[in-house]
């Protein structure tokens, strides 16, 4: 008698019980950090997917539902993402600044503030996750300092 994979799990979370219960899993996941939480590796990635909108022509033509599907379509992109951006918070001379934007992407600027050290201004943006990695040694270069990236829950164009 051939041995079947048991699919579906009583309640909860799949990764969770996976150390008492199998040797390896298939998981759809965003991120992973779920998966690094329970002492989890992947090992191989069998598919990647983005999301999509499908809508009905004539539903389409409604503009009370095309609304709903625009609506729908913005919660998915600023959540999910199409794009994982993360903030960017640092602190430099106003005599810097310059040579800092030269260098620091933004939707359309940075916002600018003056801190209580006179002469010194905090600066933030919102930038892609995958560029971070090389541009903090520019922001650096260019004068910043106290540079502090966080994580987005959601950004909405």
């Amino acid at each position: 008698m051939a041995c079947r994979p048991r699919w579906n799990f009583p309640g909860g979370a799949t990764e969770v019980k996976a150390h008492e219960l199998v040797d390896a899993i298939v998981e759809v996941t965003e991120t992973g950090s779920s998966l690094r939480a329970n002492k989890l590796r992947i090992v191989d990635e069998l598919l990647s997917s983005t999301p999509r909108l499908i809508a009905n022509h004539t539903a389409w033509k409604d503009s009370w539902k095309r609304k709903k599907d625009r609506d729908a379509l913005n919660a998915v992109e600023g959540r999910a993402g199409c794009r994982i951006e993360v903030g960017l918070k640092m602190n430099i001379a106003e005599k810097n600044v310059k040579s800092l934007l030269k260098n620091l992407p933004a939707l359309r600027n940075p916002t600018i503030s003056n801190l209580s050290l006179k002469g010194w201004v905090a600066v933030e943006t919102i930038i892609d996750e995958h560029i971070v990695r090389e541009l903090i040694p520019q922001l650096k270069a260019a004068g910043a300092e106290g540079i502090i990236e966080y994580p987005l829950n959601k950004v909405v164009y």
